[in-house]
Protein backbone atom coordinates (compact mmCIF):
# COMPACT_ATOMS: atom_id res chain seq x y z
CA UNK A 1 0.00 0.00 0.00
CA UNK A 2 1.57 3.32 -1.03
CA UNK A 3 2.19 6.04 1.53
CA UNK A 4 -0.10 8.29 -0.51
CA UNK A 5 -3.08 5.96 -0.26
CA UNK A 6 -2.33 5.25 3.41
CA UNK A 7 -2.45 8.97 4.18
CA UNK A 8 -5.72 9.42 2.27
CA UNK A 9 -7.23 6.41 4.06
CA UNK A 10 -6.03 7.80 7.40
CA UNK A 11 -7.80 11.10 6.71
CA UNK A 12 -10.93 9.20 5.69
CA UNK A 13 -10.70 7.17 8.90
CA UNK A 14 -10.58 10.37 10.94
CA UNK A 15 -13.57 11.73 9.02
CA UNK A 16 -15.54 8.56 9.72
CA UNK A 17 -14.70 8.56 13.44
CA UNK A 18 -15.54 12.26 13.63
CA UNK A 19 -18.96 11.77 12.01
CA UNK A 20 -19.72 8.95 14.44
CA UNK A 21 -18.64 11.20 17.32
CA UNK A 22 -21.02 13.93 16.14
CA UNK A 23 -23.89 11.44 15.82
CA UNK A 24 -23.44 10.05 19.33
CA UNK A 25 -23.12 13.37 21.19
CA UNK A 26 -25.10 16.56 21.46
CA UNK A 27 -23.40 19.15 19.28
CA UNK A 28 -25.48 22.06 20.57
CA UNK A 29 -26.22 22.84 24.21
CA UNK A 30 -29.50 24.07 25.74
CA UNK A 31 -28.36 27.67 25.28
CA UNK A 32 -27.86 27.16 21.56
CA UNK A 33 -24.09 27.30 21.76
CA UNK A 34 -21.94 24.53 20.33
CA UNK A 35 -20.72 21.89 22.76
CA UNK A 36 -17.10 20.79 22.81
CA UNK A 37 -17.92 17.97 20.39
CA UNK A 38 -19.83 20.43 18.22
CA UNK A 39 -16.85 22.77 18.10
CA UNK A 40 -14.45 19.97 17.23
CA UNK A 41 -16.27 17.91 14.62
CA UNK A 42 -19.71 19.28 13.67
CA UNK A 43 -19.62 20.12 9.98
CA UNK A 44 -15.87 19.54 9.77
CA UNK A 45 -15.87 15.74 9.72
CA UNK A 46 -18.57 15.49 7.05
CA UNK A 47 -16.84 18.18 4.96
CA UNK A 48 -13.60 16.20 5.16
CA UNK A 49 -15.52 13.11 4.05
CA UNK A 50 -16.87 15.02 1.02
CA UNK A 51 -13.47 16.45 0.06
CA UNK A 52 -12.02 12.94 0.23
CA UNK A 53 -14.80 11.71 -2.05
CA UNK A 54 -13.36 14.02 -4.70
CA UNK A 55 -9.82 12.88 -3.93
CA UNK A 56 -10.81 9.23 -4.31
CA UNK A 57 -12.62 9.85 -7.59
CA UNK A 58 -9.62 11.74 -8.98
CA UNK A 59 -7.18 9.00 -7.94
CA UNK A 60 -9.35 6.44 -9.70
CA UNK A 61 -9.61 8.59 -12.83
CA UNK A 62 -5.90 9.28 -13.36
CA UNK A 63 -5.84 7.02 -16.42
CA UNK A 64 -8.93 8.62 -17.99
CA UNK A 65 -7.57 10.28 -21.12
CA UNK A 66 -9.95 9.53 -24.00
CA UNK A 67 -13.66 10.00 -24.51
CA UNK A 68 -14.31 6.26 -24.33
CA UNK A 69 -12.36 5.94 -21.06
CA UNK A 70 -14.27 8.93 -19.69
CA UNK A 71 -17.57 7.32 -20.66
CA UNK A 72 -16.57 4.06 -18.97
CA UNK A 73 -15.50 5.86 -15.81
CA UNK A 74 -18.75 7.83 -15.86
CA UNK A 75 -20.75 4.60 -16.09
CA UNK A 76 -18.90 3.22 -13.07
CA UNK A 77 -19.55 6.39 -11.08
CA UNK A 78 -23.25 6.42 -11.92
CA UNK A 79 -23.59 2.79 -10.85
CA UNK A 80 -21.77 3.57 -7.61
CA UNK A 81 -24.12 6.50 -7.09
CA UNK A 82 -27.20 4.33 -7.61
CA UNK A 83 -26.02 1.68 -5.15
CA UNK A 84 -24.80 4.08 -2.46
CA UNK A 85 -27.86 6.30 -2.89
CA UNK A 86 -30.21 3.32 -2.60
CA UNK A 87 -28.41 2.23 0.56
CA UNK A 88 -28.81 5.70 2.07
CA UNK A 89 -32.51 5.91 1.22
CA UNK A 90 -33.02 2.37 2.46
CA UNK A 91 -31.44 3.14 5.84
CA UNK A 92 -33.79 6.08 6.39
CA UNK A 93 -36.79 4.03 5.19
CA UNK A 94 -35.88 1.22 7.59
CA UNK A 95 -35.00 3.28 10.63
CA UNK A 96 -37.42 6.18 10.30
CA UNK A 97 -35.33 8.91 11.89
CA UNK A 98 -31.70 7.79 12.23
CA UNK A 99 -28.75 10.18 12.64
CA UNK A 100 -28.37 12.39 9.58
CA UNK A 101 -27.39 9.96 6.78
CA UNK A 102 -24.99 11.39 4.22
CA UNK A 103 -25.05 8.52 1.71
CA UNK A 104 -27.78 9.71 -0.69
CA UNK A 105 -26.20 13.20 -0.85
CA UNK A 106 -22.79 11.59 -1.27
CA UNK A 107 -24.17 9.55 -4.17
CA UNK A 108 -25.40 12.66 -5.98
CA UNK A 109 -21.88 14.10 -5.68
CA UNK A 110 -20.62 11.10 -7.69
CA UNK A 111 -22.93 12.09 -10.53
CA UNK A 112 -21.87 15.74 -10.33
CA UNK A 113 -18.23 14.62 -10.63
CA UNK A 114 -18.75 13.03 -14.05
CA UNK A 115 -18.10 16.16 -16.20
CA UNK A 116 -14.92 16.96 -14.26
CA UNK A 117 -13.08 13.64 -14.52
CA UNK A 118 -10.47 14.99 -16.93
CA UNK A 119 -10.28 18.55 -15.56
CA UNK A 120 -6.82 19.60 -14.30
CA UNK A 121 -6.16 21.36 -10.97
CA UNK A 122 -5.73 24.71 -12.73
CA UNK A 123 -9.41 24.48 -13.68
CA UNK A 124 -10.77 22.73 -10.60
CA UNK A 125 -9.38 25.02 -7.90
CA UNK A 126 -10.61 28.30 -9.44
CA UNK A 127 -13.97 26.63 -10.13
CA UNK A 128 -14.16 25.59 -6.47
CA UNK A 129 -13.36 29.11 -5.29
CA UNK A 130 -16.00 30.60 -7.59
CA UNK A 131 -18.59 28.01 -6.56
CA UNK A 132 -17.80 28.61 -2.87
CA UNK A 133 -19.01 32.19 -3.32
CA UNK A 134 -21.83 31.74 -5.84
CA UNK A 135 -23.52 28.52 -4.66
CA UNK A 136 -24.57 29.81 -1.21
CA UNK A 137 -26.05 32.94 -2.80
CA UNK A 138 -27.89 30.85 -5.38
CA UNK A 139 -29.12 28.53 -2.63
CA UNK A 140 -30.36 31.52 -0.64
CA UNK A 141 -32.33 32.78 -3.65
CA UNK A 142 -33.79 29.39 -4.57
CA UNK A 143 -34.89 28.68 -0.99
CA UNK A 144 -36.87 31.91 -0.65
CA UNK A 145 -40.16 31.16 1.06
CA UNK A 146 -39.18 27.66 2.20
CA UNK A 147 -39.19 26.58 5.88
CA UNK A 148 -35.97 26.99 7.85
CA UNK A 149 -33.90 23.91 8.58
CA UNK A 150 -33.28 20.70 6.65
CA UNK A 151 -36.59 18.98 7.42
CA UNK A 152 -37.18 15.20 7.16
CA UNK A 153 -34.45 13.02 5.70
CA UNK A 154 -35.05 11.58 2.20
CA UNK A 155 -36.22 7.99 1.90
CA UNK A 156 -37.79 5.74 -0.73
CA UNK A 157 -41.13 7.30 0.17
CA UNK A 158 -39.96 10.79 -0.85
CA UNK A 159 -41.46 11.88 -4.21
CA UNK A 160 -38.81 12.25 -6.97
CA UNK A 161 -39.08 16.03 -7.29
CA UNK A 162 -38.92 16.54 -3.56
CA UNK A 163 -36.05 14.05 -3.33
CA UNK A 164 -33.94 16.08 -5.76
CA UNK A 165 -34.75 19.29 -3.88
CA UNK A 166 -33.77 17.79 -0.53
CA UNK A 167 -30.54 16.24 -1.81
CA UNK A 168 -29.49 19.28 -3.78
CA UNK A 169 -30.84 22.24 -1.85
CA UNK A 170 -32.59 21.85 1.49
CA UNK A 171 -31.15 18.73 3.15
CA UNK A 172 -28.48 18.28 5.78
CA UNK A 173 -25.74 18.02 3.14
CA UNK A 174 -27.03 20.11 0.18
CA UNK A 175 -25.13 19.11 -2.94
CA UNK A 176 -25.54 22.53 -4.57
CA UNK A 177 -23.14 24.09 -2.08
CA UNK A 178 -21.25 20.88 -1.22
CA UNK A 179 -20.01 20.67 -4.80
CA UNK A 180 -17.35 23.07 -3.53
CA UNK A 181 -15.86 20.23 -1.47
CA UNK A 182 -16.06 17.88 -4.45
CA UNK A 183 -14.20 20.25 -6.78
CA UNK A 184 -11.48 20.87 -4.21
CA UNK A 185 -11.07 17.13 -3.65
CA UNK A 186 -10.87 16.42 -7.38
CA UNK A 187 -8.14 19.04 -7.70
CA UNK A 188 -6.20 17.69 -4.73
CA UNK A 189 -6.46 14.15 -6.07
CA UNK A 190 -4.70 15.31 -9.25
CA UNK A 191 -1.66 16.49 -7.26
CA UNK A 192 1.39 14.41 -6.35
CA UNK A 193 0.19 13.33 -2.92
CA UNK A 194 3.29 11.20 -2.42
CA UNK A 195 5.33 14.42 -2.21
CA UNK A 196 6.06 15.70 1.30
CA UNK A 197 6.28 19.20 -0.16
CA UNK A 198 2.74 18.96 -1.53
CA UNK A 199 1.50 17.58 1.82
CA UNK A 200 3.09 20.47 3.72
CA UNK A 201 1.55 22.98 1.33
CA UNK A 202 -1.87 21.41 1.77
CA UNK A 203 -1.56 21.60 5.55
CA UNK A 204 -0.35 25.21 5.62
CA UNK A 205 -2.77 26.45 2.97
CA UNK A 206 -5.62 24.70 4.74
CA UNK A 207 -4.81 26.26 8.09
CA UNK A 208 -4.52 29.70 6.49
CA UNK A 209 -7.83 29.35 4.67
CA UNK A 210 -9.65 28.09 7.77
CA UNK A 211 -8.35 30.95 9.93
CA UNK A 212 -9.01 33.61 7.28
CA UNK A 213 -12.62 32.45 6.84
CA UNK A 214 -13.33 32.66 10.57
CA UNK A 215 -11.62 36.04 10.94
CA UNK A 216 -13.42 37.52 7.93
CA UNK A 217 -16.81 36.35 9.16
CA UNK A 218 -16.18 37.71 12.66
CA UNK A 219 -15.11 41.07 11.26
CA UNK A 220 -18.20 41.37 9.07
CA UNK A 221 -20.48 40.45 11.96
CA UNK A 222 -18.78 43.03 14.17
CA UNK A 223 -19.43 45.65 11.48
CA UNK A 224 -23.13 44.83 11.50
CA UNK A 225 -23.28 42.87 8.25
CA UNK A 226 -25.34 40.08 9.81
CA UNK A 227 -29.11 39.70 9.57
CA UNK A 228 -31.09 42.74 10.67
CA UNK A 229 -32.22 42.73 14.29
CA UNK A 230 -30.24 39.60 15.20
CA UNK A 231 -27.39 39.64 17.70
CA UNK A 232 -24.04 38.45 16.24
CA UNK A 233 -23.90 35.73 18.91
CA UNK A 234 -27.22 34.37 17.69
CA UNK A 235 -25.89 34.34 14.12
CA UNK A 236 -22.98 32.22 15.30
CA UNK A 237 -25.35 29.70 16.87
CA UNK A 238 -27.10 28.99 13.59
CA UNK A 239 -26.29 25.46 12.39
CA UNK A 240 -29.22 23.69 10.82
CA UNK A 241 -27.77 22.44 7.55
CA UNK A 242 -28.71 25.66 5.77
CA UNK A 243 -29.23 29.26 6.86
CA UNK A 244 -32.65 30.93 7.04
CA UNK A 245 -33.63 32.28 3.63
CA UNK A 246 -35.32 35.45 4.81
CA UNK A 247 -32.30 37.74 5.17
CA UNK A 248 -29.05 37.64 3.12
CA UNK A 249 -27.20 38.81 6.22
CA UNK A 250 -27.15 35.17 7.34
CA UNK A 251 -24.62 34.50 4.59
CA UNK A 252 -21.83 36.11 6.62
CA UNK A 253 -21.85 33.49 9.39
CA UNK A 254 -19.11 30.86 9.49
CA UNK A 255 -21.06 28.48 11.74
CA UNK A 256 -20.66 24.91 10.57
CA UNK A 257 -23.37 23.16 8.57
CA UNK A 258 -24.73 26.48 7.34
CA UNK A 259 -23.36 26.26 3.79
CA UNK A 260 -22.33 29.92 3.65
CA UNK A 261 -19.19 31.01 1.77
CA UNK A 262 -17.37 31.40 5.09
CA UNK A 263 -18.51 28.01 6.37
CA UNK A 264 -17.50 26.31 3.13
CA UNK A 265 -14.11 28.06 3.10
CA UNK A 266 -13.42 27.28 6.76
CA UNK A 267 -14.36 23.60 6.59
CA UNK A 268 -12.51 23.18 3.28
CA UNK A 269 -9.42 24.64 4.93
CA UNK A 270 -9.73 22.24 7.86
CA UNK A 271 -10.14 19.31 5.45
CA UNK A 272 -7.00 20.28 3.52
CA UNK A 273 -5.03 20.70 6.73
CA UNK A 274 -6.11 17.31 8.07
CA UNK A 275 -5.28 15.58 4.79
CA UNK A 276 -1.88 17.28 4.64
CA UNK A 277 -1.04 16.21 8.18
CA UNK A 278 -2.22 12.64 7.53
CA UNK A 279 0.01 12.44 4.46
CA UNK A 280 2.96 13.46 6.67
CA UNK A 281 2.24 11.02 9.50
CA UNK A 282 4.67 8.24 10.32
CA UNK A 283 3.62 5.12 8.36
CA UNK A 284 2.75 3.10 11.48
CA UNK A 285 0.54 5.87 12.89
CA UNK A 286 -1.16 6.47 9.55
CA UNK A 287 -1.78 2.75 9.10
CA UNK A 288 -3.77 2.58 12.37
CA UNK A 289 -6.11 5.38 11.27
CA UNK A 290 -6.24 4.03 7.72
CA UNK A 291 -8.09 0.88 8.78
CA UNK A 292 -11.54 2.49 9.12
CA UNK A 293 -10.79 4.66 6.11
CA UNK A 294 -10.35 1.59 3.93
CA UNK A 295 -13.79 0.21 4.88
CA UNK A 296 -15.87 3.41 5.18
CA UNK A 297 -19.14 2.32 3.59
CA UNK A 298 -19.49 -0.90 5.60
CA UNK A 299 -18.49 0.71 8.90
CA UNK A 300 -20.63 3.80 8.36
CA UNK A 301 -23.66 1.65 7.52
CA UNK A 302 -23.08 -0.51 10.60
CA UNK A 303 -22.87 2.61 12.76
CA UNK A 304 -26.14 4.03 11.39
CA UNK A 305 -27.89 0.70 12.00
CA UNK A 306 -26.61 0.41 15.57
CA UNK A 307 -27.42 4.04 16.39
CA UNK A 308 -30.81 3.90 14.69
CA UNK A 309 -31.98 0.55 16.11
CA UNK A 310 -30.52 0.54 19.61
CA UNK A 311 -29.51 4.15 20.15
CA UNK A 312 -26.62 3.91 22.65
CA UNK A 313 -25.26 7.43 22.86
CA UNK A 314 -22.47 9.19 24.71
CA UNK A 315 -18.71 8.83 24.97
CA UNK A 316 -18.63 5.13 26.01
CA UNK A 317 -20.76 4.19 22.98
CA UNK A 318 -18.48 6.19 20.70
CA UNK A 319 -15.32 4.68 22.21
CA UNK A 320 -16.69 1.17 21.67
CA UNK A 321 -17.69 1.86 18.07
CA UNK A 322 -14.36 3.59 17.38
CA UNK A 323 -12.43 0.62 18.79
CA UNK A 324 -14.44 -1.83 16.69
CA UNK A 325 -13.89 0.31 13.59
CA UNK A 326 -10.14 0.49 14.19
CA UNK A 327 -9.81 -3.25 14.77
CA UNK A 328 -12.14 -4.44 12.00
CA UNK A 329 -10.88 -1.86 9.53
CA UNK A 330 -7.27 -2.73 10.32
CA UNK A 331 -7.85 -6.45 9.84
CA UNK A 332 -9.70 -6.00 6.54
CA UNK A 333 -7.10 -3.57 5.22
CA UNK A 334 -4.23 -5.85 6.22
CA UNK A 335 -5.89 -8.75 4.42
CA UNK A 336 -5.79 -6.78 1.19
CA UNK A 337 -9.52 -7.23 0.67
CA UNK A 338 -12.43 -4.83 0.61
CA UNK A 339 -15.27 -4.61 3.07
CA UNK A 340 -18.45 -6.46 2.02
CA UNK A 341 -20.36 -3.37 0.86
CA UNK A 342 -17.25 -1.89 -0.78
CA UNK A 343 -16.73 -5.17 -2.65
CA UNK A 344 -20.29 -5.23 -4.00
CA UNK A 345 -20.14 -1.60 -5.14
CA UNK A 346 -16.67 -1.98 -6.67
CA UNK A 347 -17.55 -5.18 -8.54
CA UNK A 348 -20.79 -3.78 -9.93
CA UNK A 349 -19.12 -0.54 -11.00
CA UNK A 350 -16.30 -2.52 -12.63
CA UNK A 351 -18.82 -4.50 -14.68
CA UNK A 352 -20.43 -1.25 -15.81
CA UNK A 353 -17.06 0.15 -16.89
CA UNK A 354 -16.18 -3.05 -18.70
CA UNK A 355 -19.55 -3.08 -20.45
CA UNK A 356 -18.89 0.37 -21.89
CA UNK A 357 -15.32 -0.45 -22.90
CA UNK A 358 -16.36 -3.74 -24.58
CA UNK A 359 -19.46 -2.38 -26.30
CA UNK A 360 -19.51 -3.32 -30.01
CA UNK A 361 -19.23 0.33 -31.02
CA UNK A 362 -15.99 0.59 -29.04
CA UNK A 363 -14.51 -2.48 -30.75
CA UNK A 364 -15.58 -1.18 -34.18
CA UNK A 365 -13.92 2.17 -33.51
CA UNK A 366 -10.74 0.42 -32.41
CA UNK A 367 -10.66 -1.69 -35.59
CA UNK A 368 -11.19 1.39 -37.72
CA UNK A 369 -8.35 3.21 -35.97
CA UNK A 370 -5.99 0.28 -36.57
CA UNK A 371 -7.04 0.01 -40.23
CA UNK A 372 -6.70 3.72 -40.94
CA UNK A 373 -3.33 5.00 -42.19
CA UNK A 374 -1.41 6.97 -39.62
CA UNK A 375 -1.82 10.74 -40.07
CA UNK A 376 1.27 12.80 -40.76
CA UNK A 377 3.14 13.79 -37.62
CA UNK A 378 2.18 17.24 -36.44
CA UNK A 379 4.73 17.56 -33.69
CA UNK A 380 8.24 16.56 -32.82
CA UNK A 381 9.23 12.88 -32.81
CA UNK A 382 8.36 11.34 -29.48
CA UNK A 383 5.63 13.83 -28.61
CA UNK A 384 2.76 12.19 -26.67
CA UNK A 385 -0.56 11.90 -28.49
CA UNK A 386 -3.01 14.72 -27.93
CA UNK A 387 -5.86 14.27 -25.45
Amino acid sequence: MSARLTGVDAARGLALLGMVLAHLHATTGPDGRATLVGELVAGRASALFAVLAGVGIALGARTVRTGRAHLAAAAGLVVRALLVGALGLGLVSLLGDPPAVILAHYALLFVVAVPFLRAPPRVLFPAAALWCVLAPVLSHVLRAGTPDGPGPQPSFATPPGELLAVLGLTGYYPVLSWTTYLLVGLGVGRLDLASARVARRLALAGLGLAAAALASSAALLALGAGPAGVDPVEVGRQRAGITPAGDPGWLVTAARHTGTPFDLAHTTGVALAVLGVCLLLAPRVAAVLAGPGAVPLTLYTAHILVAGLWGPFGTPAWALQAAVALVVGGLVRRSGRRGPLEAVVAATAARARAGVREHPSARTSAVRRRASPAPPAAGRPGDPPAG
